[in-house]
């Protein structure tokens, strides 16, 4: 099976996800990334803006901004295949770009280098034990984990989980998984 098939397959599996249950797990993800050593040691972390069917992102900003934590969120810039994050001191910072996705508003925000970030939240749609994603397509994490050494922890549903993704030979594994079932140390 491909890539694309693979992620048509996970996206449809993610939305029969009810909407009670969801809440319940984003909850309990939250509540393992929150209790973390990871989190608690960083004072920079790098998030996206989730949007659904991903575990929700946007509590995990808030409780960030409550802790005193610097918030980083990623914008994609296509032509030149990279992610720059930025600083996000305040939602309206946001503005919709390309997929409905909200980034930073380069205009409003400050771009920071990514040697500051301590701890990465790298999104995904489907991953194994052994710290290897399915990302959403373009490889931009993989391009950007190539060249990070601090801490990458992904935030997935058991739904998410699976034997086996197609490996190649630039795919970086992530180093913790935590679901609402628990924590997943992949050996990174």
């Amino acid at each position: 099976m491909s890539k694309k098939e693979l992620r048509n397959l996970q996206l449809q599996s993610l939305k029969l996800i009810d909407h009670i249950t969801f809440q319940q797990k984003c909850f309990r993800i939250e509540q393992l990334l929150f209790e973390s050593p990871e989190w608690k040691k960083s004072d920079t972390v790098a998030v996206t803006i989730s949007k659904p069917p991903e575990v929700n992102t946007w509590n995990i900003i808030k409780r960030s901004w409550e802790e005193g934590k610097m918030v980083v969120v990623p914008k994609c810039f296509p032509k030149k295949r990279e992610l720059v994050f930025y600083e996000l001191r305040d939602f309206h910072q946001l503005e919709q770009s390309y997929f409905d996705l909200y980034e930073p508003d380069p205009i409003k925000s400050t771009a920071v280098n990514n040697d500051v970030i301590e701890l990465m939240i790298v999104p995904g749609l489907a991953y194994t034990e052994t710290g290897y994603r399915l990302g959403f397509g373009g490889g931009y994490y993989d391009r950007l984990l190539s060249a990070y050494s601090g801490i990458t922890i992904s935030l997935a549903f058991e739904e998410q989980m699976v034997g086996a993704l197609p490996i190649e030979s630039f795919d970086i594994p992530v180093g913790t998984i935590l679901t609402e079932k628990g924590r997943i140390d992949c050996g990174r």
